[in-house]
């Protein structure tokens, strides 16, 4: 990549470095969001080793400083998550628009990192749906467990089956191949299988 590309990634990586949320680490605990946006840049690089510059930001910046717009500051209802999410997705992308125009990036390349943020076109344009991807690929290696230990079977079968409609063909081969537990592989099968 270029110059600008790494001053970008340093920019997005300070600034989820702020995040008062620690998850343990191999190194100790570490912020929650830096650790997030690592992990989708390591999973976008391992399964579209491909990708382009604007698709591997748009990957790095993917919650950008989520913690700043609390879940719970939306109703706790199904609208009120949709709002919530929707209301995340612009604010990532404004934010991310803002630190790459401090990198060196200028229009078309800070809009389509935006739109690629916003999830724009994701069943109609190839790099979206590689973000959606990639993301859920996140969700089932690094978070699936202890998201199941909170909720009953059935409730994570309708999610993993919901998870899977929003993957791709190439997503669906990387899930297949993710370490699982023999509880979350059950599932998963069980998700398929209906």
């Amino acid at each position: 990549m270029t110059r600008r590309f790494d001053t970008a990634i340093t920019l997005l990586d300070e600034a989820n470095a702020q995040d008062p949320n620690m998850v343990a680490a191999a190194a100790g605990p570490r912020p929650g969001e830096l650790v997030y946006a690592q992990r989708m840049s390591e999973t976008l690089g391992r399964v579209y080793p491909q990708a382009g510059e604007e698709l591997r930001l748009a990957a790095r910046a993917q919650h950008l400083k989520r913690w700043t717009l609390p879940r719970t500051d939306f109703p706790p209802d199904r609208k009120g998550y949709f709002a919530w999410r929707n209301a995340a997705k612009r604010m990532h992308a404004d934010l991310a628009a803002d630190l790459l125009s401090r990198a060196g990036y200028e229009g078309d390349q800070v809009g389509r990192v935006q739109a690629l943020i916003r999830k724009e076109r994701v069943k109609r344009d190839a790099e979206a749906q590689a973000l959606e991807d990639v993301a859920c690929l996140v969700f089932l290696e690094h978070y699936f467990s202890a998201f199941a230990a909170k909720h009953d079977d059935e409730k994570l079968i309708g999610i993993l089956r919901k998870t899977w409609a929003k993957m791709s063909e190439t997503g669906h081969r990387a899930a297949m191949k993710l370490p699982m537990d023999a509880h979350a592989r059950s599932l998963v099968e069980q998700a398929l299988a209906g």
